[in-house]
């Protein structure tokens, strides 16, 4: 597999010819390659993620330009309500024991968490980006959804939450402005879940703010990205 400095470079080198200045990221400053233009153009390619075993699932760096291919496809998926949550979907089982925690802790406050969705296999993804892209177009639609192989959820450890009795969290102006929404911001990474795509880091995670989408790490390592003060790509990134 390349280095990051060659595929780097390869990136560097593609952009010359389209735009004048140069990318906000680069080797030097220990940032992942830019996903946008400085137009804001977005960037997307189809480089092999550098940490593909189901074991590294806390390693994994997925993103608009790291994908994990069609063949990954975790086979300890357990349903969510093995954990006691409502809603609809599966995880690896590694997950259940604090997304348990994660929902019980919710319930003493008062809040009923759903899961929206969970696990998506490649073909799924699939379906779902070419949805979006037929609604609203290619342009819009890699803005906030990701093309097969290059989504979390496939890894089976990235969920979509709601609440019992409300909307699909993506159908609110600002699900984080729900009661459910501001919750977890507050106290998901208390039991290993961080929000991948924070509000006002398009330009560094590549997608929309969805303050609804969780991807599980482990209580440790949730902790170590929150106090890191990096968005979840930029930590990943540093940690690899």
């Amino acid at each position: 597999m390349p280095s990051r400095f060659a595929l780097l470079a390869t990136l560097l080198l593609a952009l010359v010819a389209t735009v004048a200045t140069p990318l906000a990221a680069s080797a030097n400053t220990g940032s992942p390659p830019a996903v946008r233009t400085p137009s804001g153009a977005p960037i997307v390619r189809d480089w092999a993620a550098e940490h593909r075993r189901y074991a590294d699932w806390h390693l994994t760096l997925i993103d608009p330009l790291y994908t994990l291919g069609s063949a990954y496809a975790p086979g300890d998926l357990s349903w969510v309500g093995n954990a006691g949550i409502a809603g609809r979907g599966y995880v690896r089982r590694l997950v259940l024991a604090d997304l348990r925690a994660l929902d019980r802790a919710a319930k003493a406050v008062g809040i009923r968490l759903r899961v929206v969705s969970a696990h998506r296999s490649y073909a799924t993804q699939r379906s779902v980006f070419n949805s979006w892209v037929s609604q609203s177009g290619w342009a819009s639609a890699i803005r906030y959804s990701a093309r097969p192989g290059h989504s979390e959820h496939q890894l089976g450890t990235t969920l979509d939450f709601s609440f019992v009795g409300g909307a699909d969290p993506w159908d609110y102006a600002d699900f984080g402005q729900t009661r459910a929404g501001a919750w977890l911001r507050a106290n998901g990474w208390k039991y290993g879940f961080v929000m991948s795509y924070p509000k006002g880091a398009e330009r560094l995670t590549g997608y929309i703010h969805e303050p609804w989408h969780y991807r599980y790490f482990g209580r440790t390592l949730a902790a170590q990205q929150r106090w890191s003060g990096l968005v979840p790509r930029y930590w990943l990134w540093k940690r690899n």
